[in-house]
């Protein structure tokens, strides 16, 4: 299960930019190509989030579908099935323009005390 991994990928980089906050949500976009589970990604975030800045946290996940440009007639298309090929030629020999895409989105990210009592002091 690849999840894990990817799962933990994710909360190094929440973690390293939260600097010590704690994080509440984190969302991320996963392309097709990636070839991710949801289901199992949530269930490995779940499991690697315990006893961390992270643990409790909301993983939202948004799916950003395969697409690519034709080589040959130029159209582009979403390509939902394998292997990728062009919807409006047939070609094989398309470029693909989304749905490789890992990433940490956005954090959400507890206030922090201490700056939210110098700020209501003054």
């Amino acid at each position: 299960m690849h999840e894990l991994s990817i799962a933990q990928a994710i909360i190094d980089v929440a973690t390293r930019h939260a600097e010590g906050r704690r994080v509440l949500r984190v969302e991320v976009q996963v392309g097709h190509l990636r070839q991710v589970v949801p289901d199992s990604l949530q269930f490995a975030f779940a499991l690697v989030v315990q006893g961390t800045a992270l643990d409790g946290a909301e993983l939202a996940i948004t799916h950003v579908p395969a697409a690519g440009r034709c080589r040959e007639c130029g159209a582009e298309r979403v390509m939902e099935s394998f292997p990728l090929s062009c919807g409006a030629c047939g070609s094989f020999d398309v470029e693909v323009l989304a749905g490789e895409e890992l990433l940490v989105e956005a954090l959400e990210l507890e206030e922090d005390l201490l700056e939210k009592s110098r700020v209501s002091s003054t």
